[in-house]
C-alpha cells in the first residue's frame, strides 16, 4: 500500500491478498509492445544440465537466469517486472507524451493534472531551488510543540498527508458487518518497516541498524537539523516501539485483531496521547473504533510518556523528511535511494528521471491514467473471455469441494455458499471517480503530492458510518497483480496483468492454464486459505466451519506451514512459513484447480505434444514462466522478512511436490521434488 493511501484500507492491508511479490525479466530480454511476438514458451530457457524432478525452476528457467541479470536499476527482475515496465515506460509513457504536447489543457481536468504533476517531478531546477522550504511549514509546527498534546495535534495533521506514527488509522469495511465502513486503530512508525529488523542479531541485518543509524545522521546534517546522535536516538526509540508490535504472524489473525471498542476507550487506553485532537486534525468523527491490538496501544501510550518530548519531536521530523525525501534536492534523493534501496533492497543505481517521473505520476495519479490505459489497451472483449476462465474456475472449485474427504457434507454446504457468491471485476471500473478537485500545479512538487495525499483522506474519512462502495477497485488498470478482498468476498483482476506471459492469446491451452487460469485459481483460494475461510459468503468475519472440519484445515495448513519453514532461501534465513501460508496454499490451490479445468476443457480427447512436450509438461512450464526471476541478496532478505510471499524461486519449487500430477507428468520416480504419497499435503 502506497504511503498516500496510510489513513485507509488498514485491514486490507493485513488481509486482502494479492499474487504478486514484485518479480520479472531483463533488459537484455526485449520488452514486447505486440503479443504476436511473444512465445508460448521460450524453449531456450530450458537449462537440460539440471532434472526437472530434482529442481524444476532451473531446469525450466536455468538458461533465462543466466541470460537475464538483474538491471543494475532493479532490485529484482522476472515477468511480473518486464510486464510492469511495459505498461509504464511504454504505455503510459507514450499516453502522457500525448497529453504533455496538448496546449491550453482545461484546469482540473485529469490531463491538465497528468501534465503538470509529470513536468514538476521533471523540474529539478525548481526543486533544487526550493531546497527543503516546501516542508518548512510543517517542521515551524513540529518546532512548536510544547506538550505532549500538541504533539499528538501535529501527528494527525501530518497523518492526514500520509506522514507515519506509532499508531495509524484507516477506514474499511467493518469486519463483521462488511456492508458498512469503519475506523480502524493499527499499529504503524516503524522505519525499518518490520519488528524482525530491529532485533534479529544476524550480521546482516545488524548491518541494515548500523547503515539506518549513520542515513539518519547525513539526512538531519544536509537539512541543516541541530539534532545531536539522531540516528542513534531514533533507533533506540523505534526499537522500543518494535518490541511492543506485533509479529507480522500474529497480525494475520482477522479474529484476535478486531477489537471494536468506543473510540472514547483509545483514551483509556492510552491517557497520554490526545486521540481527540489526533482525529480532529483528519477530519475523523466516529463514535467506535476497530483497535487492532489493545496492548500495544496501552504499551505505546507508556512507552510515549517516559519518552524525551524532544525526542518524539525528532522522530517527527525524521518521518516527514524521510517521506518526502526522494521529491527533495539530489542530494537527499541520493541519500534516501542509497539506504532504502541499496542497503535494503540491493539496487545498485537509480532509474533516469523520465522513468521515475512516469512512475511518480501513476503513483499519485494512478486512476485517471488508469482510464486512459484502459481505454486504448483492453479492449471490451478481454472482459468476456476472463468471464469464462472465471466461471471455468469456479465450476472445477466446486468438484473439487465436493470430493474432499476431510470435510463434512454441513460445511461442504457452506464452502458451496460462498464459492457460488464470489463476484469479479475485470479490466476496469465501470465507474470512474471524480479527481478534479485536486489542485495540481507545475514547479509545486511537495503541494501536488500534499494536495493529492489531502483527497484520498478526505474520500476515506467521509465513509466512515456509510455504506460501502462494492464497484470500488483497490488497484489501478495497469497494475500487474490481481488480488481478493475478503470483505467483498470478491476476485479482482486488473488489465495490467491480463497479457502475455500471464495471459497470451497466441498460446496453447497449457500454458495459459498454467499461467492466468493459475492465477485466477490462486485468487479464489484465497477465499479459502487460513484467513479468507474465516469469513463468510457474505464477507463478514463469522464462523461457518464445523469444529471437526476446521480442526481438520488446521492440521493441513500446520503440515504445510512446516514444510516450507524447513526451506533455507539464503544462508540464515528460512522460509518463515506462517506469514505465507495463505499466499502457499492459494498457489497450490490455484495450481490444482488450473490442472484440472485444463484437463476437463479437452473431452478425453488430448492435445499432441508441442516442442517435445506433453500438455501436461507444458502445463508446468507455464506456471514456472510465470515465475523466473532473479532477486539481489538484500532483496531476498528483506522479503523473507516481511513480505507474505515466498520468493518466486520456491512459488514453482514448492508446491509441486505435493501434486501427483506434477510427478506423473514428468516421469518423476526418484529426485528433491518426489513426495511419499503420505508426505503430500492435498487441501483444496
Amino acid at each position: 500500500m502506497n504511503k498516500k493511501h496510510a489513513v485507509k484500507l488498514l485491514l486490507l492491508a493485513a488481509i486482502t491478498s494479492s499474487m504478486a511479490a514484485c518479480n520479472s525479466q531483463s533488459t537484455s530480454e526485449q520488452v514486447a509492445t505486440d503479443s504476436t511476438k511473444v512465445p508460448a514458451y521460450d524453449l531456450s530457457s530450458i537449462d537440460s544440465s539440471y532434472k526437472p524432478c530434482d529442481d524444476f525452476d532451473n531446469f525450466s528457467n536455468g538458461n533465462w537466469k543466466k541470460n537475464n541479470p538483474i538491471p543494475s536499476t532493479e532490485s529484482r527482475w522476472g515477468a511480473f517486472n518486464v510486464l510492469d515496465k511495459e505498461n509504464k515506460e511504454v504505455r503510459l509513457k507514450g499516453i502522457i507524451a500525448e497529453i504533455t504536447q496538448q496546449t491550453e489543457l482545461k484546469k482540473g481536468t485529469e490531463e491538465q493534472q497528468i501534465a503538470d504533476y509529470y513536468r514538476s517531478f521533471l523540474d529539478t531546477a525548481t526543486i533544487e531551488k526550493l531546497g527543503i522550504t516546501p516542508l518548512q511549514p510543517y517542521l515551524d509546527k513540529i518546532n512548536g510543540i510544547k506538550t505532549l498534546d500538541d504533539w499528538s495535534k501535529v501527528s494527525g495533521e501530518l497523518q492526514k498527508m500520509g506522514i507515519p506514527t506509532f499508531e495509524m488509522f484507516g477506514i474499511d469495511a467493518d469486519a463483521r458487518n462488511s456492508t458498512m465502513n469503519a475506523l480502524y486503530a493499527s499499529q504503524g512508525g516503524l522505519s525499518l518497516r518490520e519488528r524482525s529488523y530491529y532485533d534479529r542479531t544476524d550480521s546482516n541485518t545488524v548491518n541494515v541498524r548500523k547503515q539506518f543509524v549513520s542515513h539518519v545522521d547525513t539526512m538531519f546534517q544536509m537539512a541543516g537539523f541541530p539534532d545531536k546522535n539522531p540516528g542513534k536516538t531514533l533507533l533506540d526509540f523505534e526499537t522500543k516501539l518494535a518490541k511492543l508490535q506485533l509479529t507480522n504472524v500474529q497480525r494475520r489473525d482477522p479474529v484476535k485483531t478486531y477489537n471494536k471498542v468506543a473510540f472514547s476507550e483509545l483514551k483509556t487506553l492510552a491517557p497520554q496521547f490526545n486521540w481527540e485532537s489526533y482525529a480532529s486534525e483528519q477530519g475523523i468523527k466516529s463514535d467506535t473504533v476497530i483497535v487492532e491490538d489493545k496492548p500495544y496501544v496501552k504499551n505505546a501510550g507508556a512507552l510515549l510518556k517516559a519518552t524525551p518530548l524532544e525526542t518524539l519531536k525528532m522522530y517527527t521530523r525524521w518521518q516527514l523528511l524521510s517521506h518526502f525525501a526522494s521529491f527533495l534536492p539530489k542530494k537527499f534523493d541520493d541519500a534516501n535511494f542509497r539506504f532504502y534501496a541499496t542497503v535494503m533492497s540491493g539496487q545498485k543505481e537509480q532509474k533516469k528521471r523520465t522513468e521515475r517521473a512516469i512512475r511518480s505520476t501513476d503513483g499519485t495519479l494512478g486512476m485517471p491514467l488508469g482510464k486512459l490505459f484502459a481505454k486504448k489497451y483492453f479492449p471490451e472483449s478481454s472482459k468476456q473471455k476472463v468471464s469464462d476462465m472465471i466461471e471455468n474456475v469456479r465450476k472445477v472449485y466446486g468438484e473439487r469441494i465436493d470430493k474432499l474427504t476431510w470435510m463434512s457434507d454441513s460445511t461442504k454446504k457452506m464452502a458451496h455458499k460462498k464459492l457460488a457468491s464470489f463476484t469479479y471485476k475485470i479490466g476496469y471500473p465501470d465507474k470512474w471517480k471524480d479527481y478534479s478537485s485536486i489542485k495540481i500545479g507545475p514547479g509545486t512538487l511537495i503541494e501536488n503530492l500534499v494536495a493529492a495525499a489531502y483527497y484520498d483522506n478526505n474520500e476515506a474519512v467521509a465513509k466512515i458510518g456509510k455504506p460501502v462502495d462494492k464497484k470500488e477497485w483497490l488497484m489501478t488498470p495497469q497494475t500487474v497483480n490481481a488480488y481478493y478482498n475478503p470483505l467483498n468476498n470478491e476476485v479482482v483482476f486488473p488489465a495490467g496483468i491480463l497479457q502475455p506471459p500471464f495471459f497470451n492469446p497466441n498460446a496453447d491451452d497449457a500454458i495459459n492454464y498454467g499461467g492466468i487460469i493459475a492465477v485466477i485459481g490462486h485468487e479464489f483460494t484465497h477465499g479459502f486459505d487460513d484467513q479468507g475461510s474465516q469469513f463468510d459468503a457474505d464477507g463478514n468475519l463469522k464462523n461457518w466451519w464445523g469444529a471437526a472440519d476446521r480442526a481438520n484445515f488446521d492440521k493441513l495448513t500446520k503440515r504445510y506451514v512446516d514444510y516450507f519453514s524447513t526451506i533455507e532461501a539464503q544462508p540464515g534465513f528460512k522460509i518463515n512459513g506462517a506469514l505465507t501460508i495463505g499466499e502457499n496454499v492459494a498457489d497450490l490451490g490455484g495450481l490444482t484447480l488450473a490442472y484440472h479445468a485444463l484437463e476437463q476443457s479437452f473431452n478425453g480427447k488430448e492435445p499432441a505434444p508441442i516442442d517435445g512436450y506433453t500438455w501436461k509438461q507444458r502445463f508446468f512450464l507455464g506456471w514456472a514462466q510465470v515465475w523466473h526471476g532473479n532477486t539481489t541478496d538484500a532483496a531476498l532478505r528483506n522479503q523473507i522478512q516481511t513480505d507474505p510471499h515466498s520468493p518466486a524461486r520456491f512459488r514453482i519449487n514448492g508446491p509441486l511436490p505435493h501434486m501427483k500430477e506434477f510427478q506423473d507428468a514428468w516421469g518423476c520416480t526418484s529426485g528433491k521434488m518426489v513426495l511419499a504419497d503420505t508426505a503430500r499435503v492435498v487441501i483444496w
